[in-house]
């Protein structure tokens, strides 16, 4: 059931890019994105609350005393709902300027990628062998995606669209900052769902803040409305939960192997249902940065590993 929760995750995010594809007229990445988190975060925020309480409730007798709210776990949890209204309209930049199965694989390409060179800043620990080949991999796969672009489509045939690329590049940094501040909160005792709920619900709240200065006339037509729905409440609000629950039974190798179904199954979606086409370069480009992180899912073997591995679109 873990190994099904996860998985059923990855494809609900997976399908962010092509949701928003097949909306309505008049959308921007910015007004997806604040309205995507407004419905989600919330949804988040309450289920994943609802879960943490009953954790509690459960939690044995004889069990190590729950670690106290203080200034430094606050802003961290703040830090992760900032970094994830950041994420929406850059991830929605990508996809809008070069497609959706070139927008979502580089922005969950570099995720993992940034997320390590964060994690080696921090601690100074030395990565393996194996995650520097898997990196080398993946940015080659990067760089091919730019210069390859999609066949007639939004990057046009003479490559990729640079400013869609770093909106791409930049989701999967704050993605990668996100992983890293909730590996720290882990780490000092937080249940997931605390931190996941807080993510969501302070995401929620910055984001509502940009409301009013978002144009959200797309709104006003049932597949905008059905849209918002689907990416607030079932790649937010639902993936996350489903996420969060699998990730307590399966290893680290696991979980990042069955992420790579986010990918496939946004790639899939976006020359199926899209009809997006890719140049030749580009997917190779693709090929190239799917085997990078199928790489660095088989080096992580162990059920705690010390870096984590990006799974959000």
């Amino acid at each position: 059931m873990h190994v099904l929760a996860v998985l059923a995750a990855a494809m609900l995010f997976g399908t962010t890019g092509t949701s928003q594809a097949l909306g309505p007229d008049g959308t921007t990445p910015l007004s997806i994105g604040v309205m995507r988190m407004v419905i989600g975060g919330t949804g988040l925020a309450v289920i994943a609350f609802l879960l943490a309480a009953r954790h509690a409730r459960r939690r044995p007798v004889d069990a190590a005393p729950p670690p106290r709210l203080g200034p430094r776990p606050l802003s961290l949890m703040v830090l992760t709902g900032a970094c994830l209204a950041i994420y929406q309209p850059l991830f929605f930049l990508g996809t809008s300027l070069n497609g959706v199965a070139v927008g979502t694989v580089v922005a969950l390409g570099s995720a993992p990628i940034l997320a390590g060179l964060l994690e080696w800043a921090l601690t100074r620990r030395m990565p393996t062998p194996t995650w520097m080949g898997a990196t080398a991999l993946a940015t080659l796969g990067v760089v091919l995606l730019g210069f390859g672009g999609e066949a007639g489509g939004a990057g046009g045939a003479g490559g990729t669209d640079p400013i869609g690329l770093l909106g791409s590049i930049g989701a999967g940094a704050s993605f990668a900052v996100i992983a890293n501040a909730q590996r720290r909160l882990l780490d000092e005792g937080w249940d997931p769902f605390t931190v996941v709920g807080a993510m969501g619900a302070s995401s929620a709240v910055i984001c509502a803040f940009a409301v009013p200065f978002v144009d959200l006339a797309w709104l006003g037509t049932a597949s905008g409305v059905v849209m918002a729905l689907w990416l607030g409440l079932a790649t937010i609000s639902v993936a996350y939960v489903l996420f969060t629950w699998g990730l307590s039974g399966l290893t680290a190798a696991t979980a990042a192997t069955l992420t790579l179904g986010e990918p496939l199954t946004a790639s899939v979606l976006g020359i199926t249902v899209l009809g997006e086409r890719l140049s030749a370069l580009a997917i190779i480009g693709l090929i190239v940065l799917a085997a990078g992180l199928a790489l660095l899912a088989w080096g992580s073997r162990s059920p705690r590993d010390p870096k984590p591995y990006a799974v959000e679109a």
